[in-house]
């Protein structure tokens, strides 16, 4: 039959692996590479452009962010594969305040009451402190935490008063 008159694609003449030899077939489409290879490079070079117009900035000084920007950068080679880098950029110039950022280093959680290393396991109560299996109900460490009008306050919120509207007699 004639590949015409039916309407289907002629058979392709010859196979062609992969430009990056990784197994696949290649079409002329994809530059005779599969079409994850394919979809590899085009990310590459989109990176490529981002690195480039980043740097640019960077170096005309157009840059208005003040904190510190990634900079990806990848080198484009059909042939060899290279993964990207990742650059960070801080400004140079500091700040007047002269703030400093400390971090609180965190200790093992213990208990409020005992001391005693809870880990995981350990019970917030509503007065804010953690306590173990032994101390957290609120009789063994003498919790400040009003339950009583927490409650009322929880129950007049939920059911608000409804007032009907006086009918005149007749």
């Amino acid at each position: 039959m004639d590949h015409e008159k039916t309407g289907c694609q002629a058979p392709p003449e010859r196979s062609i692996l992969c430009i990056n030899n990784c197994g696949f077939f290649g079409s002329a489409a994809t530059m005779n590479m599969c079409s994850k290879c394919h979809k590899d490079i085009i990310l590459k070079q989109e990176q490529a452009k981002l690195a480039v117009s980043s740097i640019d900035n960077i170096v005309n000084g157009s840059s208005t962010s003040n904190g510190n920007e990634t900079i990806v950068a990848a080198g484009v080679d059909v042939q060899n594969s290279v993964e990207p880098k990742t650059i960070l950029v801080r400004p140079s110039c500091a700040s007047g305040s002269g703030e400093s950022i400390e971090a609180k280093p965190e200790g093992p959680n213990r208990c409020s009451t005992c001391k005693r290393r809870v880990g995981l396991t350990g019970f917030k109560c509503r007065c804010g402190n953690l306590f173990c299996t032994s101390h957290h109900y609120t009789d063994k460490h003498d919790c400040p935490f009003d339950y009583r009008t927490a409650a009322r306050d929880a129950i007049a919120k939920a059911n608000p008063v409804v007032k009907a509207e006086k009918l005149d007699k007749i």
